[in-house]
């Protein structure tokens, strides 16, 4: 019999997992991690510019949700006109290797098609 670290009769919100889920879910979050990883700091419309296709109120809510969780950290300069840089904190570069396997299981078990434009990239 296969262990799980879901005893039955557990709400999966009330889980190791389910608090994982609830700090990384969502569209975008992994994506910001995953470039303020690759770029150390960044300022606001860099990541813009990197994400591409997202809002930024979408943009704004979600940097607000990642630094409220303690994944990454907000430095505010007191200049005119302001400059904000965003990067990692110690918290989301734990994530890391989380994120690595993740990868590395999409590379796996992609299908063929999307494997061929990966080799192309």
């Amino acid at each position: 019999m296969r262990e799980t670290s879901i005893p039955t009769g557990v709400k999966l919100n009330e889980t190791g997992f389910g608090y994982t889920l609830s700090l990384i879910g969502g569209k975008y979050k992994m994506i910001i991690m995953y470039w303020l990883f690759e770029n150390k700091v960044m300022r606001f419309n860099e990541l813009n510019r990197c994400i591409g296709n997202i809002s930024f109120k979408t943009q704004s809510v979600m940097l607000k949700e990642l630094e409220a969780d303690g994944l990454i950290i907000r430095k505010e300069f007191p200049q005119i006109p302001p400059k904000v840089e965003y990067s990692l904190s110690e918290s989301g570069l734990s994530l890391l290797p989380l994120l690595n396997m993740m990868c590395e299981w999409g590379e796996k078990n992609s299908p063929p098609a999307l494997k061929a434009v990966q080799r192309q990239a």
